[in-house]
This record gives C-alpha cells, sequence and structure tokens, in this order.
C-alpha cells in the first residue's frame, strides 16, 4: 500500500511526532509512506518525497513540519478537486491521511465525498474542533502561555502594572481559559463572551482596592467588545487580506484594550502579544505521545480502509470519528470551564 500523508493549515508542535508514527507503524505493515508538501498544494502541484525510518529518525522532539504546511484550499478554484483526484491516482497512491484543523479536515470531507480514500488527524493548538477531548499542540500552546503569564506577573508586580497577555484563538477561547487558569489570571477574556469593559475594568479596580498592586488580564485574539450589551462587535484586524478559506489575520485586541483599560482605572498598562511563540518548538511530552497515539491509530484506519473519518480522542480512548461530524461545527470552550475560571477573577 502508498499511504500519502500532508500536513496543512498552520504548524503546530507535534505534526513531525504524527509523521514518524505513520512511517514508523507503515513499516511494520510492508508500506510506504509518500509525503506531499506543503499542504494540498502537494496533490494541486505535487513534489513527492520518499519518507521512510531513517528520514524521520530523530524528529519526534522537532516542531514544524518536515513535509511543510499551507493553508493551500483546494475547493478555491472549480478545478481544484479534480486535479487532487487526478494527481491522486498518478502518483499511485492507495490512501491518503491528512492531519490538520476544520479547514483541512473540512476540505478532507468534501473530497472523500467525490471518492478520495482519506483519513484525517486533528491538529490545531485552538483545540476548537469537534469530535476529540483534545487536538495535539494543545498541550504545548497553553504550557508556552503559561509560561509567559508566570514570567508576566514578576515584571507587572515590580511595576505595580497592569498587563494584558494576547494569545490565539480566532473563535475559541481554549488557549486563553487553560493558560489564564494556570497562570493565576485575573481576567480571562474569550471570542464565546462579548468583552465588556465595564465589568473588566470594575474587577481589575475592585482588585486594586484590596490592596494588590498589578493585574494580569488574558485575552484571545477573537475576543471582541460588545458594541450593545449581549452583542459583539468588530474583530480586530492586523489586515483586511483573507486567505484561502476567508480567514482574516488577527492581532491587536491587546493593544486596544490596554489602551482603554489605561484611560478608565489611570493604571499603568502596558500589552504583551505571544503570537507564533505558541506555534514553535518542541512538543510536550503530552502532545508528543497523543501525536503519536493518533498517526499510529490513523495508520490502522487506512489499512482497515475505515475512511472518511478522524483519528480523535475521548476520555482516554482514541477512536474513529466521520470527518463530517468533526468539522460540522467548531468547539467552543465549554461554559462550566469558563464559569470556573471567573470564580477566581478580580
Amino acid at each position: 500500500m502508498r499511504i500519502g500523508v500532508l500536513t496543512g493549515g498552520g504548524d503546530c508542535p507535534g505534526l513531525n511526532a504524527v509523521i514518524r508514527a505513520v512511517v514508523r507503524k507503515s513499516d511494520t505493515r510492508n508500506s510506504r509512506v509518500v509525503g506531499l508538501r506543503n499542504g494540498w498544494k502537494g496533490l494541486l502541484d505535487p513534489s513527492p518525497m520518499d519518507l521512510d525510518s531513517k528520514m524521520v529518525s530523530g524528529i519526534l522532539h522537532v516542531g514544524g513540519t518536515i513535509i511543510g504546511t499551507s493553508r493551500t484550499n483546494p475547493f478555491k478554484d472549480a478545478s481544484g478537486p479534480e486535479k487532487v483526484l487526478k494527481n491522486f491516482k498518478l502518483l499511485r497512491l492507495d490512501t491518503l491521511i491528512a492531519i490538520g484543523g476544520e479547514d483541512t479536515l473540512g476540505a478532507a470531507s468534501k473530497l472523500y465525498d467525490m471518492g478520495l480514500p482519506v483519513v484525517g488527524v486533528p491538529k490545531t493548538i485552538d483545540n476548537d474542533l469537534a469530535g476529540t477531548d483534545f487536538t495535539f499542540g494543545f498541550d504545548t500552546a497553553v504550557s508556552i502561555a503559561t509560561d509567559a503569564i508566570d514570567r508576566i506577573h514578576t515584571t507587572a508586580e515590580s511595576h505595580n502594572r497592569v498587563m494584558v497577555v494576547e494569545v490565539m484563538g480566532r473563535h475559541a477561547g481554549w488557549i486563553a481559559t487553560y493558560s489564564g487558569i494556570a497562570g493565576g489570571a485575573d481576567v480571562i477574556l474569550v471570542p464565546e463572551i462579548p468583552i465588556d469593559l465595564d465589568e473588566v475594568c470594575d474587577l481589575i479596580l475592585r482588585r486594586h482596592s484590596r490592596g494588590k498592586s498589578f493585574s494580569i488580564v488574558v485575552v484571545a485574539e477573537g475576543a471582541q467588545f460588545a458594541e450593545k450589551p449581549g452583542e459583539k462587535g468588530t474583530l480586530i484586524l492586523q489586515e483586511k487580506q483573507t486567505d484561502e478559506f476567508g480567514h482574516v489575520r488577527l492581532g491587536g485586541i491587546s493593544q486596544v484594550l490596554a489602551k482603554a483599560i489605561e484611560h478608565r482605572t489611570k493604571y499603568e498598562t502596558r500589552f504583551v502579544v505571544l503570537g507564533h511563540i505558541q506555534r514553535g518548538g518542541s512538543p510536550t511530552a503530552h502532545d508528543r505521545v497523543l501525536a503519536t497515539r493518533f498517526g499510529v491509530y490513523a495508520t490502522d484506519m487506512v489499512h482497515q480502509g475505515d475512511y472518511g473519518k478522524m483519528a480523535a480522542l475521548q476520555g482516554n480512548r482514541i477512536v474513529a470519528v466521520p470527518l463530517a461530524e468533526a468539522t460540522s461545527k467548531l468547539k467552543t470552550v465549554d461554559p462550566e470551564i469558563y464559569n470556573m475560571a471567573k470564580e477566581f477573577f478580580g
């Protein structure tokens, strides 16, 4: 069996661990693995690379992806899907393992309906993919953000400042919520709940009235100010240009928020944008193990012909869930977890 493998969307700690697992497991099944470079581009403009055990040796702990990634959308052009199916045959592939998030696996689900024998592996640091309790890369991003918050605590306390920390999270505030809880943030702001500036400033003022001289605010990049009570406002953007899946480039909410907090509370306020630091570097032990489990399970799925599904973590077990189900909606922050976090605000 010839197995194609691609990594799509944003890079993420643990991608190489999945690739390694697929190759090593395939070796035991006398199958060959072909790396398709740069996401779906690898089937639109093929530049394949044969992967063997020697090539994946030593990559378990390495961040990024050895086969490259991109945000290429095979459905952007009308001829894209047919090119994918044609090149899949020209490369003499029997099956495909697509590693990615909502966009990559959403495309995989559509292509499966068109006859592509594909299996998915869930990857997104935002942890917003339905059907799986956790995605690999999330634990690493939370660990990096928590470490940053710990460090920011000391400078905030030394200078008696309010510090606003911006973390990733376009539609879901999982990183903000988990890192905020772990880092002891005084306010956590997520895309799921419009920002009430009065409430944020009241929490900070209440905290300072108790003798505290500093505060930490963690905000997800996709959080929005409420224009009216109960309504969301406008996203803060770096630029209006969209990628091939229609996503704008977010960034800047922390700067706007810091300025507003300082204006209202009169406390000196600074902001920090963690950005792509959350994506880079070595995956945590948890993500290495999870990514390996996903890779092994996905390889078993293709050998069993269990196509149109995604390897997923449910409880402590890896199971197969339909791609259509996994990409039908975003997994937003559990209100129970966020409400628990609110107990420690202010």
